[in-house]
C-alpha cells in the first residue's frame, strides 16, 4: 500500500481547512503533517488509518487504492460524546425507538 500525498491534499481542501489547521486535528506539528502533503515523508499504516479516521475517509483512499474520498462510515468515540453514543447504541437495540427518532429528526430539519 503507497501513501498519495496529493490524495491528502484533496481531502484536506474538500473539508475546507488549511494545513495548520488539519495537523492540529491529526495532533501533530504543522511541519510533520507538510512533510507528508509534499510527500517528504511517508506515514506508517497505523498513521494513515488514523488520518482517514479523523478526515472521514478511508486508507484505501488515501493510498490510491479507492476512488471515493468519503466514507459513508462515521465513527466516534464515547468519550468525545457520550450521550450521542448513548442514543446510537439504543437505536441499535430498538427500532421502534429509531423510527422515532429519525422521524423527529426529519422534522426538525423541515424547520430549518
Amino acid at each position: 500500500m503507497s501513501f498519495d500525498p496529493k490524495r491528502l491534499i484533496m481531502v484536506r481542501e474538500k473539508l475546507g481547512i488549511n494545513k495548520a489547521e488539519a495537523a492540529k486535528r491529526l495532533n501533530m506539528s504543522a511541519m510533520g503533517y507538510g512533510r507528508y502533503e509534499n510527500g517528504q515523508r511517508n506515514p506508517s499504516y497505523q498513521t494513515i488509518c488514523y488520518i482517514a479516521q479523523v478526515f472521514h475517509t478511508t486508507p484505501e483512499y488515501l493510498c490510491g487504492e479507492s476512488k471515493e474520498a468519503f466514507s459513508d462510515i462515521v465513527t466516534f468515540r464515547k468519550s468525545d460524546n457520550s450521550e450521542m453514543y448513548a442514543m446510537i447504541e439504543s437505536m441499535s437495540k430498538n427500532e421502534n425507538l429509531a423510527e422515532k427518532i429519525i422521524a423527529y429528526y426529519k422534522k426538525l430539519m423541515e424547520k430549518e
